[in-house]
């Protein structure tokens, strides 16, 4: 498979640990009938005024499909990836590039595309 080139993210002033990206899959149904899902989000740990945890906030691009066999049959999966560590976004997203996923979901064409926030 191709390599992939990973994108160019804003970086921004967090500690290590606070900044990261979420790739995750599986079929659910937490709002109606189950759908498969293909989730990239991005996190961010929020500290209190004394510097201590208070919440994460995530951004969210979400893809929806029709649960199709083929799809319910990759299971789930998730990939995190945190800035100011020692690994390496290229090879994080070449890796994800490289998953046979990707053969099965550019077959389908999804059916709803969420995009929002949240607090976790």
């Amino acid at each position: 498979m191709a390599q992939v080139r990973a994108l160019r993210l804003p970086r921004f002033d967090t500690s290590p640990g606070e900044d990261g990206l979420l790739l995750q899959y599986g079929t659910y149904a937490f709002d109606g009938p189950p759908v498969f899902m293909l989730d990239l989000a991005r996190q961010f740990e929020m500290n209190d005024a004394a510097g201590e945890h208070d919440h994460f906030v995530q951004f969210h691009c979400e893809f929806r499909y029709e649960p199709l066999p083929a799809l319910r049959a990759l299971g789930q999966f998730e990939a995190w990836f945190f800035h100011d560590t020692d690994d390496d976004l290229d090879l994080w997203a070449n890796s994800l590039g490289n998953l046979g996923f990707w053969t099965i979901v550019r077959t389908c064409r999804p059916r709803e595309v969420r995009l929002y926030q949240e607090q976790v």
